[in-house]
């Protein structure tokens, strides 16, 4: 995350800097308009509009690596601004330009924000004697479900994702790291998977499957998945509140 002490935005420089850069790329020096990009965000690091600035000519340029970890810290300083929609969208891009990026723990970031109901209990540090963990496994107040999901993903595992809470339990099933159906409360498909993505503590396992699961949640990624479930959250939240 981006630290939020940093000092007040110059808003002349800022803008005479994006002034720069446009100059630049209208005559075709991208390199010079992102060398002169960085260096104001150098002095101003919580500018929206400077990094929005080289987050586009990175962008236009092919540079996807830069313009991701852009995303990213964007990302960042629009939670703080509590603008959650495009927080979002900064993750997910993120992701679609550099798949290899983890952004579980943005996501987590905006949970906590969005809704401080939910945020995890604190840290256990006991053991549940004779219990023997599966393939993969851990507390929840420790890895997150998003995490898990991010490594159940990137290893491509088939199987069943089991989550234990303190008065709820809930399941995921991945096809390939694919998330295709879920369970929880006596819900199952998207809206078993928001049950699930509130139980956020106790413990998780998963456990490997030979063979795939029917095919119920039809998103789009499972990045996709959680981002809408986390809408979905929001929403309900201010409803609720209203």
């Amino acid at each position: 995350m981006v630290n939020s002490q940093s000092e007040p935005e110059d808003v002349s420089e800022v803008d005479t800097a994006i002034l720069d850069a446009e100059l630049f790329i209208k005559y075709k020096a991208p390199e010079k308009a992102m060398e002169r990009l960085r260096t104001a965000i150098e002095r101003n690091p919580r500018s929206i509009p400077l990094r929005e600035q080289l987050r586009g000519i990175f962008i236009t340029s092919k540079h996807n690596e830069e313009a991701a970890r852009q995303c990213l810290g964007l990302a960042s300083i629009y939670i703080e601004r509590e603008d959650f929609n495009t927080a979002h969208e900064r993750l997910l891009e993120a992701k679609d330009l550099d798949p290899r990026i983890n952004i579980a723990g943005g996501l987590e970031a905006i949970r906590r924000a969005r809704r401080p109901d939910l945020s995890p209990a604190a840290t256990r540090t006991e053991s549940t004697p004779g219990r023997t963990y599966a393939t993969f496994a851990g507390d929840l107040a420790v890895i997150s479900v998003f995490d898990a999901i991010q490594v159940l993903e990137n290893a491509r595992l088939t199987g069943e994702l089991l989550l234990t809470g303190d008065s709820k339990t809930g399941r995921v099933f991945f096809n390939e790291g694919r998330i295709v159906d879920a369970e929880s409360a006596g819900t199952k498909g998207e809206v078993g998977f928001r049950r699930v993505v509130e139980i956020t503590n106790g413990s998780f396992e998963f456990q490997k499957s030979a063979e795939t699961f029917p095919v119920t949640i039809q998103a789009l990624s499972n990045t996709n998945l959680l981002l809408d479930t986390l809408r979905q959250l929001d929403e309900s939240a201010l409803a609720g509140g209203n």
